[in-house]
């Protein structure tokens, strides 16, 4: 990783292939839950950036590895730092869906 690599968008493609090898991963969809109604990644989970405190419903563990998109990478973003500060300890942002090219369902 080079110095600039910071500055690259998430591939969220590799992001998901990573995902789906880790044991007991959650996929997490911060976006609102009516843009997770217009579509989402199979097997994701939503809880929307303005509710993030409400994670442990979805992961009561802070070991638990969290996989966190939203539409562009940005909230996602915000929501990598907010989990870290609640004590979540694996958290990796994989950027937004917009460019995501794998199946999404409704």
């Amino acid at each position: 990783m080079g110095i600039f690599d910071i500055f690259k968008p998430k591939d969220i493609n590799m992001g998901i292939k990573e995902y789906q090898t880790v044991s007991g991963a959650v996929l997490l969809d911060v976006r609102t839950p009516q843009e997770y109604r217009e579509g989402h990644i199979p097997g994701s989970k939503n809880v929307a950036l303005q509710s993030i405190s409400k994670v442990s419903s979805v992961a009561e563990n802070k070991d638990t590895p969290l996989y966190v998109y939203c539409y562009s990478g940005s909230r996602s973003s915000q929501a990598v730092r907010m989990l870290q500060r609640m004590g979540y300890t694996n958290v990796i942002n994989i950027g937004g869906i917009s460019s995501y090219s794998g199946k999404v369902e409704q």
